[in-house]
């Protein structure tokens, strides 16, 4: 299950979503979860479908990786669809003892599973397609307009790329840990819900120790390196739009167009 993560990993290839400038990521990325917030209606969801499945097909990241990592919220899916399904008021469909499907439950129930696949689909992408010094370059430069307010836009963006490199990071001690620990007897598998909580305790202390190490490692290599922020620094390949970054855009305001649009038909 914790492999299945895919949020903070680089899938390494050769594509054209993989070679555009991240600043361009950073924002389709940004304006496509908007998107997905801005209509309820079912033309709106499919072009939303369609953009991604287009976005996926030009990144040659395999379906079945994309598919793999929704695994990981499958869980938090489901609590937030059966939530939906029983807790909507409205006009009765089925009713099960207490709980009552009503015809707006299933609305939002169904919308929302869609909403939240396309979501976190649609962020894996930008991670899968980028690498984490792309990652901060880009939070850097979109960011640069905050310095105005005195906002440390270059410690902001190291902050959220470290964060992001250590998801995998911590998955895999993870991994580790528990692998460790079954072959010592412990259990993490039967009972119920409640005992394989329980059962996941133990893991927290070593995690914790290990993040905090990996941490302080971390800060010591930086300072190692007489790394004192982003004032002054250089960078050996800067960022520069290219034509097809220009290109990308477009289409992305192309795809908002139509989302407006489309929108606005009532169905």
């Amino acid at each position: 299950m914790l492999r299945d993560i895919t949020l903070g990993q680089y899938y390494q290839t050769e594509s054209v979503i993989h070679r555009l400038d991240p600043r361009v990521k950073l924002a389709g990325t940004l304006l496509y979860i908007i998107s997905l917030f801005l209509f309820e209606n079912v033309l709106g969801y499919v072009l939303a479908a369609l953009f991604l499945a287009l976005v996926i097909g030009l990144s040659h990241v395999p379906f079945k990786f994309m598919v793999r990592g929704m695994k990981a919220i499958l869980f938090l899916m489901l609590i937030t669809v059966v939530f939906n399904l029983f807790l909507t008021p409205g006009e009765t469909l089925v009713r099960l003892w207490k709980l009552t499907i009503t015809r707006e439950g299933l609305h939002n129930a169904v919308f929302m599973a869609l909403r939240l696949s396309f979501l976190i689909m649609g962020s894996s992408i930008m991670t899968l397609t980028t690498t984490p010094n792309h990652l901060t370059d880009g939070m850097e430069k979109g960011l640069r307009p905050l310095k105005i307010f005195k906002v440390p836009v270059h410690e902001v963006a190291m902050i959220m790329s470290i964060a992001l490199r250590f998801i995998p990071i911590l998955l895999e001690e993870t991994d580790k840990i528990m692998k460790a620990q079954i072959a010592r007897g412990a259990d993490f598998e039967s009972g119920n819900l409640i005992r394989r909580a329980r059962a996941m305790v133990p893991l927290l202390v070593p995690l914790f120790i290990s993040a905090f190490r990996r941490a302080n490692d971390l800060a010591m290599a930086m300072e190692a390196r007489c790394y004192h922020g982003g004032e002054g620094r250089t960078k050996m390949k800067p960022l520069i739009y290219q034509r097809r970054d220009r290109l990308a855009y477009l289409c992305i305001l192309l795809y908002l167009g139509c989302k407006v649009a489309v929108g606005l038909v009532k169905l």
